[in-house]
């Protein structure tokens, strides 16, 4: 028989909890924030919610290019033709001709920088399975649902306004973090305020992101707009070693989106602070052993375990220890046994995996006995009603 016990571990956790912060009260229709380092949700508005992502959909095109070039299907210097379907886009552009030839270096700075749907197209057409935009639009939707963009279609390679293009906040905070994680080769252009690509069409070379000259640590990711869609911004900042990842969309106004993204950048750096809860490989708790050569195993995190906490602290963490319990030997070192679970308050609930401190054989014949005895006479002591209720909880 084995049941739920739970461990708390209010003393042993040399972690001050703070007061809860106040909620950022967003002005965007749909908006996403995330603390990469520990995962934690600061900010989810409308999050699943499948919306136009004008421009900012143009990030899963970067991916897709960037997957290609590191496997060797695409390179840098390579220069691609202009065919007449993607010359015709209007909006933001590199002005690109038909039949002229373009490197792919100068197309992914055209994205990223200019935001070009001419520069998008001319990719897509390239690494499309059947040579069209739209073949690749439905490749790069089979592409999201496998890496869990789950609210995800698309119809094109850029934005443009087209009925079933969508996507929600989480999934561009997601392709997000994996451009910055999976790229970081590459990752550097998009900080980079500036791309004159033709001196005749000087007056498209500025970075739309409002937030990179701003000295807050911006340094990404993509602007959006359309009628439909409104002002959008998928953005990414970084202080004191925290990373923060954050999309809007829905904003009235260019500048209501650049005072509502620096407004977000501020709130979750200066209302939270990244905190060590436990040490990895230190012993937090002892896990009940059921036949085993000792009655307890100790249970330790595999690696430094920290969360993120509002800043002004009042007392201790409150967390404890989940495990089906007790345990039966054999166990080996490593072996994941339970769970440390927290919950700074106002912050979403964690959960840690933790480990067998040690190995522990199986008892030997006097060893079981003793064991069986022990649960005999607990049982005996407890009575039939709470042993029914152990029943019902295992």
């Amino acid at each position: 028989m084995t049941v739920l016990t739970r461990i708390a571990l209010s003393a042993l956790l040399a972690l001050a909890m703070a007061l809860p912060a106040r909620a950022f009260d967003t002005r965007a229709t749909a908006a996403f924030v995330v603390d990469v380092g520990t995962g934690t949700v600061l900010l989810s508005k409308n999050a699943d919610q499948p919306l136009p992502p004008a421009s900012m959909s143009k990030l899963m095109t970067l991916y897709v290019a960037f997957e290609a070039i590191r496997d060797g299907r695409l390179a840098m210097t390579e220069e691609l033709p202009v065919s007449q379907h993607a010359a015709q886009y209007g909006g933001s552009t590199m002005f690109l001709q038909p039949g002229e030839r373009v490197t792919v270096e100068d197309l992914i700075r055209g994205i990223i920088v200019l935001s070009g749907n001419d520069a998008c197209a001319v990719i897509a057409e390239a690494l499309s399975p059947d040579g069209t935009e739209a073949g690749f639009a439905r490749f790069m939707t089979r592409r999201a649902q496998n890496m869990g963009m789950t609210n995800s279609t698309f119809t094109n390679s850029n934005g443009w306004p087209a009925p079933g293009h969508r996507m929600s906040m989480r999934d561009l905070a997601l392709v997000s973090r994996k451009l910055i994680q999976d790229f970081p080769e590459y990752y550097p252009m998009f900080a980079e305020t500036e791309f004159l690509f033709d001196e005749k069409e000087a007056q498209n070379r500025y970075n739309r992101n409002p937030l990179l000259t701003l000295g807050i640590g911006a340094d990404g990711l993509k602007t959006g707009h359309t009628q439909e869609a409104g002002y959008g911004l998928a953005g990414s900042a970084v202080q004191g070693g925290r990373r923060v990842i954050f999309v809007i969309s829905g904003l009235a106004s260019a500048d209501a989106r650049a005072e509502e993204a620096e407004a977000i950048v501020n709130w979750a750096f200066r209302q939270f602070a990244e905190r060590q809860v436990v040490a990895g490989g230190t012993e937090v708790a002892r896990a009940d052993v059921w036949m085993g050569e000792t009655a307890s195993v100790g249970l330790m995190a595999r690696d430094d375990v920290s969360t993120l906490m509002p800043a002004m602290s009042a007392g201790p963490l409150k967390a404890e220890v989940v495990y089906q319990g007790p345990i039966e030997a054999p166990i080996s070192q490593g072996d994941e046994l339970a769970e440390l679970v927290f919950a700074p308050e106002g912050l979403p609930e964690t959960r840690v995996p933790l480990v067998a401190a040690s190995d522990v054989a199986r008892g030997g014949f006097v060893n079981r006995i003793k064991t069986v005895s022990s649960l005999l006479l607990t049982r005996l002591q407890r009575g039939p009603e709470a042993e029914s209720a152990a029943e019902e909880a295992s």
